[in-house]
C-alpha cells in the first residue's frame, strides 16, 4: 500500500470519526444510532483487507474513545480493530465486486458489533441495558444500510483498485 493510500485511509477515519463525534453521535431515531465510523471503516476493509481494517478500525477506535470522553478507553478501538479485520478476510476471501458485499457487511457486523459490545460491557461490569440495545440494532441496521452506499462509493473512488498482485491469494493446503 503507497503513502498516499494510507493517508486516504487515514483522512476518511478521521474525518468519520469527526462526523460521529460531532453529528451522527446526537441522532437518534427509533433508538438507533448511526454508525458512520463502522461503515467506513467496513467499506474500507472490504477494499484493501485484513491489514488496513484491523489498524484502521484501531485508529478510528481511539479517536471516538477520545473525541466523546467515554469511561473505557480502548473498548471502542477493541471492536472495531476485530470487526475491520473479520471484514477485511470476507473482502480477501470472497469477490470484493459483488454489489451484496458491502451491505450483507453492515448489516451483520453492526447485529455482531452492538452484541459484542454489550457482552464486553457486561464482563467489565459497566452498565448496559441489554433491552435498549437489542431494541435500537433494527433501527441501527437501516441508518447503517442507508450510508453504506455514500460511504462504499466514496472510499472506492478515492482508493485505487488492487491490482492482481496486490490481492490476497488463496491459501492451498499441502498434503
Amino acid at each position: 500500500m503507497s503513502a498516499g493510500d494510507v493517508a486516504k485511509v487515514a483522512a476518511l477515519l478521521f474525518v468519520a470519526a469527526i462526523l460521529q463525534s460531532a453529528v451522527f453521535s446526537s441522532v437518534d431515531v427509533l433508538g438507533g444510532i448511526p454508525d458512520v465510523v463502522l461503515v467506513t471503516l467496513l467499506a474500507i476493509a472490504l477494499l484493501r483487507g485484513t491489514v488496513v481494517g484491523a489498524v484502521g478500525g484501531f485508529f478510528a477506535g481511539l479517536l471516538v474513545d477520545t473525541a466523546l470522553d467515554v469511561q473505557t478507553i480502548g473498548l471502542t478501538s477493541l471492536l472495531l480493530t476485530v470487526a475491520g479485520y473479520w471484514i477485511g478476510r470476507y473482502g480477501e476471501t470472497t469477490g470484493r465486486d459483488r454489489a451484496h458485499a458491502p451491505f450483507l457487511s453492515v448489516a451483520v457486523v453492526t447485529v455482531l458489533y452492538a452484541l459484542a459490545s454489550l457482552l464486553v460491557h457486561f464482563v467489565l461490569g459497566d452498565p448496559a441495558p441489554a433491552g435498549a440495545v437489542l431494541r435500537g440494532v433494527l433501527p441501527s441496521i437501516v441508518l447503517n444500510l442507508v450510508l453504506t452506499a455514500p460511504a462504499f462509493w466514496l472510499c472506492r473512488r478515492l482508493l485505487r483498485p488492487l491490482d492482481w498482485g496486490e490481492r490476497a491469494q488463496e491459501v492451498r493446503l499441502l498434503g
